[in-house]
């Protein structure tokens, strides 16, 4: 088993744990591999090496940069948001957009609902006058038991 250090565009560092560096390419190469916190599928292996004890003498440890209490803050206060419109909304899915329009023009009662839409047809919603947010959520958090 391999242990890679990986991250995403959005600087979101995780591990992925894989059988072999080929598993590793081929998982990427099918859109397997994501952010956990962010969803991305952009994700690229930072650099490390394997270290080998071979001998008694102790070298200097590079450890990666723990996230910074700020980075922290932000992605916590993310989370939190997500998990609270995830809460307050109805998943509509693939019917959004006219789950959209129907509540708009007042032929279904109003709530806040989410799913997914094209970016021609959110365009559309726009363009229509209806507010239309994208909120990407991974698929870590879409049906969760927690």
């Amino acid at each position: 088993m391999k242990v890679l250090s990986l991250r995403c565009t959005h600087g979101h560092g995780f591990e992925g744990w894989f059988g072999s560096e080929d598993d590793y390419r081929s998982q990427c190469d099918r859109g397997l591999v994501e952010c956990p916190l962010c969803g991305s599928g952009d994700v690229s292996r930072l650099p490390s090496a394997p270290r080998l004890n071979l001998s008694p003498s102790r070298g200097v440890e590079v450890v990666a940069s723990a996230p910074t209490p700020e980075q922290q803050s932000v992605e916590a206060l993310w989370l939190r948001a997500v998990h609270h419109v995830m809460a307050q909304t109805e998943d509509v899915g693939e019917r959004f957009a006219d789950e959209a329009r129907r509540i708009h023009y007042g032929e279904t009662a109003e709530r806040g609902i989410r799913g997914q839409a094209s970016a021609e047809q959110t365009q559309a919603l726009r363009e229509e006058g209806i507010e239309v947010h994208a909120l990407p959520v991974p698929k870590a958090l879409k049906g969760t038991l927690q």
